[in-house]
């Protein structure tokens, strides 16, 4: 088994203030069975953690892309999307949310967002995906597109937002330090060197 193959088997979503949700994901250049395979256990994760949507960077890799399903139900196969190397072409209108995150377990706030977007990606077949999205959907799509530059929902917070999940924020922060401590959290150094031999496997 090469180093992406080991990458796919030890998916799992990483909690904030995990250095690879702050990193700016690299496009697909390659799909093939083993990117598959990867999507599928993170449909997989998703689906044990209860989400909706899931990008790459939360299950620490280097890849610009994410997964939605807005029923949040494995049974429903044709609910399931995979968006590779996506855009947003254009927005429109803005409306608030609330919103939560499975790398920022148990913290919701609620975010303004674009009420209506055009997007642009790839889907699993290499067809190209133009969409008009408004809604769950758009929101959704917002949130995972943010991940794959390194940007989490709370940065987009009022300052009164922030404020009432600073704790949790901090809490979340905590477990990790203590974590890396321990040794059962790879430092930083690691975390880095680990996506740039990933990266040069498909980007």
């Amino acid at each position: 088994m090469d180093r992406e193959g080991e990458a796919i088997t030890d998916l799992r979503v990483v909690r904030y203030p995990h250095p690879t949700l702050r990193y700016r994901s690299k496009p697909i250049r390659r799909v093939d069975s083993e990117f598959r395979a990867m999507v599928g256990r993170m449909f997989e994760l998703m689906y044990e953690d209860h989400g909706i949507g899931l990008a790459a960077n939360q299950v620490d890799l280097p890849y610009r892309f994410f997964i939605i399903n807005l029923s949040g139900d494995p049974s429903q196969k044709d609910e399931e999307f995979v968006f590779i190397n996506p855009e947003i072409i254009a927005k429109k209108g803005s409306e608030e949310d609330k919103e939560g995150c499975l790398s920022l377990p148990g913290i919701t706030a609620v975010v303004r967002r674009s009420a209506e977007i055009e997007i642009s990606a790839y889907d699993l077949k290499g067809d190209e995906i133009h969409w008009r999205l408004k809604g769950l959907f758009a929101r959704a799509f917002q949130h995972e597109y943010d991940h794959l530059d390194g940007t989490l929902f709370i940065d987009r917070l009022t300052s009164t937002r922030r404020w009432a999940v600073t704790d949790q924020v901090e809490e979340l922060a905590s477990d990790y330090a203590g974590r890396l401590t321990a040794g059962t959290e790879p430092k930083e150094q690691e975390v880095l060197q680990r996506l740039a031999r990933l990266e040069a496997l498909r980007v």
